[in-house]
């Protein structure tokens, strides 16, 4: 989201295009569209992008990758900062926190398959809270809804008022390719083509990394 809403102006003045933007996470996004919802372009994890493909939501070949994107762990600032520098440590963090939070997205679907494997899923499911579609994690350690946060690096890094702790480790990361498609009834595909080739180009290379994501 953070990408997208520092590169809109430059691409709107370069091309002369007005973009209406709506955000929410993939599952949602992709929901939509496998509805009926049309739109010229849809941005959601590529495996989300792959499956509007199988359905002939998004034309053949229409997959463009943007950004990969790493899941980060966040308390309110000024909290106790836990170590997650293991998997050990993590595990101890989530147990001991009072309540836990992830995203409604593709990195909460990981999270919850990851306590899952850990073996601590019956543990932690009480305090659990997933932030609602278009909600960011970081607004609910805010608000004092949730202790210990996980969400996309990229997520968390624009939220004032939460300590980052940083990437989960190796061994637990998971990293999520954000694509682009076109759809495959967008009502100004040319358009559309310009604008996903933006995203993907150079130019834009250096937001993505300053937004805490890496080109491709």
């Amino acid at each position: 989201k953070e990408v997208i809403l520092e590169l809109l102006p430059q691409f709107e003045q370069a091309n002369k295009h007005k973009v209406v933007t709506a955000f929410s996470s993939s599952p949602d996004i992709l929901k939509r569209a496998q509805a009926g919802e049309i739109v010229d372009v849809v941005i959601l994890a590529s495996g989300s992008v792959d499956e509007l493909i199988k359905s002939g939501k998004v034309g053949p070949g229409g997959r463009v990758d943007l950004a990969k994107s790493g899941i980060g762990v966040a308390v309110r600032g000024g909290a106790q900062r836990p170590d997650i520098s293991s998997v050990d440590s993590v595990k101890r963090a989530v147990l001991a926190a009072k309540s836990v939070g992830f995203s409604g997205g593709t990195s909460g679907a990981y999270i919850v398959g990851l306590f899952q494997r850990m073996g601590i899923a019956d543990e932690v499911k009480a305090k659990s809270r997933q932030a609602p579609p278009g909600v960011a994690v970081g607004e609910l350690i805010i608000r004092g809804e949730v202790e210990l946060g996980f969400h996309q690096l990229s997520e968390l890094l624009p939220v004032s008022g939460i300590d980052i702790l940083g990437p989960l480790p190796p061994g637990l990361q998971q990293v999520t390719t954000f694509s682009a498609g076109i759809h495959a009834a967008a009502k100004d595909p040319v358009a559309a083509r310009t604008f996903v080739q933006f995203l993907a180009s150079p130019a834009a290379a250096s937001v993505i990394r300053k937004k805490g994501m890496e080109p491709g």
